[in-house]
């Protein structure tokens, strides 16, 4: 089977949110479209997934504060740029600690429609069926568009042996976790990466991948990178 970076990730099916209700959401742009998720964890920092930046491209990306809709230029948005780009170590273009943290040119202006969201502790763990909080602007179902506003919908923490048993070689429990999900409550797709899987009102993971062109397939769980993996977390 093939999967996919939810590189230009979404959320399909779910619901749109309260407009300005998730505050630490970033939209990620390459020459002003959005390209991924992220969320602001720091006045100058953003935690993104590392695949959603590539290399030959760093430079060119700015990072959209304050939005709802990522297609209209909303008075409380803000724009920066980002001037460094520092992926896990051990990351190497694959599925394996894709993560990153993005420095931004300068601080963000913190308000009721910007704020940052604090790290779980490193060590905390998350049970299984718990329910958490994915959201983004990616696209809105298989060979759909991307959203413009920003939605949102559940998914449930799945138990890692399952998650191994159907990724197989692709799921590593050290670093990764998956959830479970409904057609009916959707889920992640394409256009979703780099943004946040919320467990009891804490980040848990960056969106990672799903299957690919099929990002509804609920036989395939989506996989998060865990914020403990990375080296870098406390900028």
């Amino acid at each position: 089977f093939a999967m996919i970076k939810a590189t230009e990730t979404g959320i399909f099916g779910g619901r749109e949110t309260k407009p300005h209700s998730r505050p630490y959401m970033v939209s990620i742009q390459y020459q002003g479209q959005h390209t991924c998720g992220g969320i602001l964890i720091r006045e100058d920092f953003v935690l993104t997934a590392a695949h959603c930046c590539k290399k030959e491209t760093w430079g060119t990306y700015t990072v959209v504060l304050g939005a709802h809709n990522v297609r209209k230029k909303e008075k409380n948005q803000q724009h920066i740029e980002v001037v460094k780009y520092d992926p896990h170590p051990k990351f190497t273009g694959k599925y394996n600690y894709d993560i990153m943290l993005l420095k931004l040119k300068r601080n963000a202006t913190l308000n009721k429609y910007v704020k940052t969201i604090g790290l779980p502790r490193k060590n905390g763990k998350t049970p299984a069926n718990i329910k958490c909080v994915v959201a983004g602007w990616g696209k809105t179902g298989k060979n759909m568009p991307t959203s413009d506003t920003l939605k949102e919908t559940t998914e449930k923490m799945q138990f890692s042996p399952e998650c191994k048993r159907i990724w197989q070689q692709y799921f590593n429990s050290d670093h990764m976790i998956c959830t479970k999900f409904s057609k009916k409550d959707g889920g992640v797709c394409q256009g979703d990466s780099g943004g946040p899987l919320i467990c009891n009102k804490k980040p848990e993971g960056i969106t990672g991948f799903t299957l690919a062109d099929d990002c509804t397939n609920t036989k395939y769980p989506h996989v998060y990178t865990k914020h403990n993996c990375s080296h870098h977390i406390n900028p």
